[in-house]
């Protein structure tokens, strides 16, 4: 596989205040190395004007269907698929709904049908309207269609309301743009390189990650160490290669990739619920630490000392199996991954745990360092086939090629 060394961005500029915000991107873009096509919407044009954009991406600006000139060789065919990616920005309620309607009424929807290259959406909009049903509905069907949807920031906006839905700064979509044309440079990595293609795109993709808290009283829970980065890496790598992906998120302080569905939950059984409540899909990756055991009651107010030395009892039971009751489950995914964090005979257990569990793939680590919270990981994929091995290396690395071979295995 190969990355394009220098990305050709086609922007189309959609109708909001945030336009503006456009600029600094095509700016971001150039300096970055990429080159920009601009397509102004009859909306955009209202806040940001076609000589600005042209002046800024040193390309001209393309605002109608009807240029006799270029459509004599089909000119909006041939732009819809020279660019490595097509981005929206900022994608309007409007103009996400014509989207997910396959309206091709205009020159950038038009585009947006014609083009068989990835497309990232970058919502800006009222934060009623971003969280209006219909809305959620579009964005999900966006989603599964394979377009890239990020989420937008939350903060004051131009109506003088307050909550999600602004447009994130432009250095964040510029660092959205790269991991999806290949710049990072760990995501060019040959072996691992995922951005050129969309391999799982129509596939449905669930994800576990971090831990789970397990009250014993209102203010202490059992828990474990796990991060949730490598479950984050995992969703993030699969969304970028085409999947509609559920993310089902422990406790855990991480940003929600980009084009990945959230779900946030605290216990194991409400993350066994969600995880059911996301089926089906075609590949689940059981990242999470879950909490074998939880307090059998957890005590409605903090337990005390009371002086006398003893330790009150704390009776335990067990939580469920999620990945054993998923590899029964008549609505098994046909591929399902397990992971094992072990401390000492990492693939001895990794292969017991694989056939006890009914996964099709075990992927073991050794968590008695730091890879808990770390940055690194080194994992062995046990498989009916056998062990393969990978060398330490950060975790979107191991996310990456995890991916890769999740692709290789639905081919």
């Amino acid at each position: 596989m190969t990355t394009p060394t220098h990305p050709r961005i086609l922007l189309i500029v959609g109708g909001g205040i945030a336009a503006y915000k456009a600029c600094e991107l095509v700016r971001l873009i150039r300096k970055g190395g990429g080159s920009v096509t601009c397509v102004l919407t009859d909306g955009g044009a209202q806040f940001v004007t076609a000589m600005t954009l042209a002046a800024l991406s040193e390309n001209p600006v393309h605002t109608t269907l009807w240029d006799l000139k270029n459509e004599v060789e089909m000119g909006h065919i041939q732009l819809s698929r020279e660019a490595d990616l097509v981005v929206v920005c900022p994608a309007t309620a409007d103009l996400m709904a014509r989207m997910a309607a396959g309206i091709a009424d205009d020159l950038a929807t038009t585009l947006l049908l014609a083009t068989d290259k990835p497309v990232l959406a970058v919502p800006a909009m009222n934060m009623r309207m971003w969280q209006h049903a219909a809305t959620v509905r579009n964005v999900a069907t966006l989603r599964g269609m394979g377009v890239t949807v990020l989420e937008p920031d939350e903060g004051a906006m131009a109506c003088g309301e307050y909550g999600p839905g602004r447009l994130p700064e432009p250095p964040a979509i510029w660092d959205a743009i790269r991991a999806m044309t290949g710049r990072d440079p760990l995501a060019a990595q040959p072996d691992f390189a995922l951005a050129d293609h969309r391999p799982l795109y129509g596939r449905h993709v669930l994800v576990t990650a971090g831990p789970t808290h397990e009250p014993i009283d209102p203010v202490r829970y059992i828990a474990n160490r796990s991060s949730g980065k490598q479950g984050f890496a995992i969703a993030a790598a699969a969304a970028d290669a085409g999947a509609r992906v559920t993310l089902v998120a422990g406790p855990v302080n991480l940003p929600t990739p980009p084009g990945v569905e959230r779900v946030d939950v605290e216990t194991a059984r409400e993350m066994a619920a969600a995880v059911d409540a996301a089926l089906p899909a075609d590949v689940a990756v059981m990242v999470a630490a879950v909490a074998d055991w939880r307090a059998a009651e957890d005590a409605p107010h903090k337990l005390k000392k009371d002086g006398s030395g003893q330790v009150p009892p704390l009776a335990l039971a067990e939580n469920p199996d999620i990945l054993a009751t998923l590899a029964r489950s008549p609505r098994r995914p046909r591929l399902l991954i397990g992971f094992a964090a072990e401390t000492q005979e990492v693939v001895t257990h990794g292969q017991a745990k694989r056939l006890r569990k009914g996964a099709d793939w075990i992927v073991a680590n050794d968590v008695s360092g730091t890879v808990m919270g770390g940055a690194d990981n080194a994992v062995h994929i046990v498989t009916a086939a056998g062990v393969e091995s990978l060398p330490e290396m950060p975790k979107d690395r191991v996310a990456a090629a995890l991916v890769e071979r999740i692709v290789h295995a639905l081919v």
